[in-house]
């Protein structure tokens, strides 16, 4: 599975969702449903505009984590 990091580190930035879609001018319901882990596509624009704004790199954002169930 994929773990979406945002809402962390918007925390650890001290920043907003509000703060963060206005500043990367990504819809608002992007921005909620990375935050949520609700996301089911994202378009490389707004990883981008999101990383650009944050400073990161978007493996910074996302986590893959293999399922338990895998091998088994």
């Amino acid at each position: 599975m994929i773990k979406f990091n945002l809402k962390e580190i918007l925390y650890d930035r001290r920043m907003t969702q509000r703060q963060l879609w206005e500043a990367a001018n990504v819809r608002p319901p992007t921005v909620s449903a990375m935050c949520t882990g609700s996301a089911k596509q994202i378009p490389v624009k707004n990883l981008d505009a999101i990383c650009r704004v944050l400073n990161c790199q978007p493996g910074d954002l996302l986590e893959y984590i293999p399922d338990s169930t895998e091998g088994a």
